[in-house]
């Protein structure tokens, strides 16, 4: 018996909580880049379906394309899913850490995951908007053809006038709709602070950013991001948890490569 029927025999919940603690250990183990970014609401579906006597198909292709969406890619996707893999296959008993393996996924646990997150990339690159529909803040992709703007002005004036100012929630607390609400919440703020021709960017799950050029006010804008961010995650107690705002300066590098690099590195 393994850990797949080990965990089934306890209640219903019980037992996805234990396989989801098992799972999440494994991954990060295993090099899971930005832990914040690992929970979503597809995780404990997941969960639940594997204890179940149906096929989990459907969930794991929803599990694809949250990862997907959430800007995952393939290769992490495939190691988490190779995580969850080891997990039921632990003899019973097991605590010790697992060793996920790719390559020992079976074939349609595999094929289901990587359709969900591929249908999701297929999509994305058909339909590029500039802004994300839900938060109304530019996209990453967008961000990109701002810096190159940017870095070519530089090369004219001979000097950088710019930098970005990260701002981050921590989303481990939070789960589902309430994600989407928090960043939704810290969206407005930043919009509202940052509202005279600045570039606001969503570039992660649980990281936004703004392209601006550097003055004066600069201190007394982060001030007020702070409280107006703060106040708007207050209102809600279910998202509350994902408070306080983190926010930090960062010069831009000294090309525009080593640039859209530290952007791609913070999105995950």
């Amino acid at each position: 018996m393994g850990v797949r029927e080990a965990v089934t025999r306890r209640s219903g919940a019980d037992g996805a909580r234990a396989l989801r603690s098992r799972w999440r250990t494994a991954t990060m183990a295993a090099g899971w880049a930005f832990p914040a970014d690992w929970p979503l609401a597809e995780v404990d579906d997941v969960c639940r379906a594997m204890l179940g006597p149906g096929d989990p198909s459907p969930q794991l292709y929803g599990l694809g394309s949250a990862r997907a969406e959430a800007g995952t890619g393939l290769a992490e996707t495939l190691l988490d899913l190779a995580a969850l893999h080891a997990v039921l296959a632990e003899p019973p008993g097991s605590t010790g850490i697992v060793s996920p393996n790719v390559d020992a996924i079976p074939a349609r646990m595999l094929r289901t995951t990587a359709l969900g997150w591929g249908d999701v990339m297929s999509k994305q690159a058909g339909n590029c908007g500039a802004d994300n529909p839900l938060t109304g803040l530019a996209t990453a992709a967008y961000l990109r053809t701002r810096l190159r703007e940017v870095y070519a002005e530089t090369r004219t004036a001979g000097r950088q006038e710019h930098l970005l100012v990260l701002v981050s929630l921590d989303l481990t607390r939070t789960s589902g709709w309430s994600r989407v609400v928090a960043m939704t919440l810290l969206a407005d703020a930043l919009m509202e602070v940052f509202d005279a021709g600045e570039t606001v960017a969503s570039v992660g799950p649980s990281v936004a950013c703004v392209l601006l050029r550097r003055d004066r006010h600069l201190p007394r804008a982060l001030a007020n991001l702070r409280v107006l961010a703060a106040d708007r995650l207050a209102s809600d107690p279910h998202i509350a948890p994902a408070g306080p705002v983190r926010v930090r300066l960062q010069e831009l590098p000294e090309t525009c490569e080593d640039a859209v690099r530290l952007i791609t590195g913070l999105g995950r």
